[in-house]
């Protein structure tokens, strides 16, 4: 181990005294715990350039003391002593268990429908290792990567993007980053580089959206949202060049922009020589009707910034999602910020581009995306059987997620409480509205993608006993 005392050479104690009390406050407060091998004198002398004289002076001292004691042929340890009579400050780091402690207070659910939750049982956990290890023994990886994103695996995405949602791009149009928020933040300086903006989101609409914005100083329009997602009178009314919205699954509601108001919408962004980012959070899902091409393969006027993950369709804890940017916006990227460091795991990089280029990513989304829709029969088929005309069922023809209605007079507090105490964690909607009185009757938000087959049968179940039941 090493130590990284601050010896102060010009103080007038000296310097084994300084040493001495660092390592006596460090046993103390229970940073270096019974049984701790202490550094040798020769090593410890020098790592600190110090004199070994002064090192073993200190630890004399400690020896004298109680301390530590000198095990003959082994070294020095710290010794036993009962840990309730640590002296606690307010900088000790505190332990694991301390951790697991604070966790267990926490109510433990049975049944948890959230949003978020992926089917990780069926990601290929084996083919990852394999694929993963066989990168580690590339020369390069272990470099700084394109501050982009690795060519080859923006190539990949380029090719597939094309393929999948018909966004038409060159792969340096693309930029890696850390999820959606991450690629937000970014975005947020290009836009909004030497001058403020003003810019409209949905409402309702995603809150994590709102806060990037929010916390990058911009001016915030509301825009409320009908049946073909945003309101296109009411963005004409604004003042704002830059609109934010969810158009192939609106968050949280579900709506599935049609073709029209897309094209409607990308001639607004070019009368008004602004910009839409379009967030295709999920839309690998969907589970009824045609797919609708994205906002940005319908664009001929280059206005439309496209915003992916992979953390839908891959893991969350992968970290690793994609922006493309139009022209003009690449050239103030690549002039002003390409200095930025890329903040995704090149070797996440390059396993995702070998998952991608030898097909294994076509196949598993195949796969999943035929588990997800099960899993949405399961559970609209479950809310119908149990629930019946109690609730109405929003959003349910893509992505993770669906809004439940509650058709009878009550408060969403009220519903998420009587859902604890059967141990079923469902989630909140009001705060995805500026104004909370402009909610409709109260909408839970259930997510089943972490759900099993019998966890959602038997989570609905008991919600429906904690609602209806007198």
């Amino acid at each position: 181990m090493e130590m990284m005392p601050n010896l102060d050479k010009n103080l007038n104690e000296p310097l084994f005294t300084q040493l001495y009390e660092y390592i006596k406050g460090d046993i103390e407060i229970g940073r270096l715990s019974p049984g701790t091998q202490l550094p040798s004198i020769r090593n410890l002398s020098n790592h600190l350039n110090i004199s070994k004289n002064t090192v073993d002076t200190a630890y004399q001292q400690l020896i004298a003391e109680g301390y530590i004691e000198s095990r003959p042929r082994r070294g020095l340890y710290v010794i036993e002593y009962d840990q309730q009579f640590l002296i606690l400050k307010h900088s000790d780091p505190g332990t694991f268990e301390d951790y697991k402690k604070t966790e267990k207070t926490n109510f433990d659910y049975k049944y948890d429908f959230r949003m978020g939750k992926v089917d990780q049982d069926s990601f290929p956990t084996a083919l990852w290792r394999n694929l993963n290890n066989q990168v580690l023994f590339d020369n390069d990886i272990f470099s700084y990567g394109s501050q982009q994103g690795e060519p080859e695996l923006r190539l990949e995405l380029a090719k597939y993007l094309y393929q999948s949602r018909g966004v038409s791009c060159s792969s340096t149009q693309i930029i890696i980053g850390g999820g959606i928020q991450q690629l937000l933040s970014l975005l947020c300086l290009i836009i909004g580089f030497k001058e403020k903006k003003t810019i409209a989101i949905e409402n309702p609409g995603y809150d994590g959206a709102r806060a990037i914005f929010n916390h990058h100083g911009f001016q915030i329009k509301d825009i409320e949202v009908n049946e073909s997602g945003i309101s296109l009178s009411k963005l004409r009314q604004s003042d704002a060049r830059f609109v934010y919205v969810t158009p192939s699954h609106q968050f949280p509601l579900g709506n599935v922009m049609p073709i029209a108001a897309r094209m409607n919408l990308i001639q607004w962004a070019n009368q008004v020589n602004g910009y839409i980012i379009e967030d295709d959070y999920d839309s690998e899902f969907r589970y009824k009707g045609k797919p609708i091409p994205a906002l940005q393969g319908l664009d001929t006027f280059d206005r439309v910034i496209y915003l992916g993950t992979f953390s839908k369709s891959l893991l969350p804890s992968i970290r690793l999602g994609y922006m493309v940017l139009p022209k003009p916006l690449l050239e103030i990227y690549q002039r002003e910020f390409n200095m930025y460091e890329q903040t995704v795991s090149k070797i996440h990089q390059k396993t995702l581009y070998l998952f991608m280029q030898r097909g294994h990513w076509q196949k598993h989304l195949r796969k999943m995306r035929s588990i997800y829709q099960k899993k949405n029969e399961i559970l609209c088929k479950a809310i119908m059987k149990q629930m019946g005309n109690k609730v109405n069922i929003i959003g349910g023809d893509s992505g993770l997620h669906i809004l439940l209605e509650i058709t009878r007079v009550d408060t969403e507090e009220n519903l998420i409480e009587l859902a604890k105490k059967v141990k079923v964690k469902v989630y909140p909607t009001l705060k995805y509205w500026v104004q909370q009185n402009q909610a409709p009757n109260p909408l839970i938000l259930i997510g089943f993608g972490g759900m099993s087959a019998d966890e959602i049968i038997s989570g609905i179940e008991k919600l429906t006993k904690a609602w209806f039941t007198k």
